[in-house]
């Protein structure tokens, strides 16, 4: 089940760029920056009302975000779904045909456990599951 929009993931070319924008124009709040080394990005993250936005700059050439803005440019990379039990989701949404581009979940940004599904699957708009440990049971 899904409980709610966890975050929108923006590519971003630079965060210390980007970041000006969104906490001085849109006055949104800071939440935080941290690196996810496993998924070659560096995050921001900020609170959008009841959802936060999760911008993402590549560390590396090789990163995943990298590629999209090489290709695509700045912009909307994913939409994050809030679940309960990731390995349960993944299972279900495979039987159902959709292919996942991890079929185990990866450690994502403040600890969570994260699995995409690939866009070819999903009308071309990539989407991540998403576990907070903290809010394990706990969602609003």
């Amino acid at each position: 089940m899904i409980t709610k929009i966890d975050h929108i993931g923006i590519a971003v070319r630079s965060l210390d760029d980007s970041l000006k924008f969104y906490l001085e124009t849109l006055d949104l709040t800071y939440e935080g920056t941290e690196t996810v080394e496993n998924q070659g990005v560096r995050v921001a993250f900020l609170l959008a009302g009841n959802t936060r936005l999760e911008l993402l700059e590549a560390i590396s050439e090789q990163s995943p975000i990298a590629k999209f803005i090489e290709k695509r440019g700045e912009g909307i990379h994913h939409v994050a779904l809030g679940v309960k039990n990731i390995e349960e989701r993944i299972k279900e949404i495979k039987d159902k045909g959709i292919v996942m581009i991890h079929d185990e979940p990866k450690r994502g940004a403040h600890g969570a456990k994260v699995a995409f599904l690939h866009p070819k699957s999903t009308g071309g708009v990539l989407y991540e599951f998403c576990e907070r440990e903290d809010e394990k049971g706990a969602h609003s």
